[in-house]
């Protein structure tokens, strides 16, 4: 109802079932296109995750371990497996063309929204999907081959 307000208010009221119906439309659409691409993303990822976890909220960056000030004792073996697995994952994402980094990093790193990173790229908001659905899918392939499972 906003957009339909904000953009259309000059239009006659004969207009208005019409433009509202394909604002409604294109709204639902959008909200899942981005489901879509959310959930492709996240599933190829966390396919690369432990086979028998099977948790709705699973993240595969959560089980590498955070920089902590603790004193705590931190298996070393674990420890230097972590800093390979990162080392491999930074070397996935250099290794990607510089617009699908860009998009990469901007959407799922500083988790901008896809409006804010077309923004900041100076590009259109498809563009933006396109690149993080190409990045994405470049990344999972890289890191499937190189047998890293997180």
């Amino acid at each position: 109802m906003l957009k339909l307000t904000e953009k259309y208010s000059a239009k006659p009221a004969d207009e208005l079932p019409m433009l509202f119906q394909r604002i409604l439309q294109n709204t639902i659409h959008d909200h899942f296109r981005r489901q879509k691409v959310r959930s492709t993303w996240t599933s190829l990822l966390s396919a690369l995750g432990k086979k028998d976890e099977k948790d709705d909220d699973f993240d595969p960056l959560e089980t590498l371990a955070a920089k902590s000030d603790s004193n705590a004792t931190v298996d070393p073996a674990v420890q230097f497996e972590q800093g390979q697995i990162m080392a491999i994952i930074e070397q996935a994402l250099a290794r990607l063309p510089a617009r699908q980094r860009e998009a990469f990093l901007l959407r799922y790193w500083e988790e901008f929204d896809v409006a804010e990173t077309a923004a900041a790229m100076g590009c259109s908001e498809g563009s933006v999907k396109t690149h993080c659905s190409r990045a994405v899918h470049a990344l999972a392939e890289m890191l499937k081959a190189k047998g890293v499972t997180l």
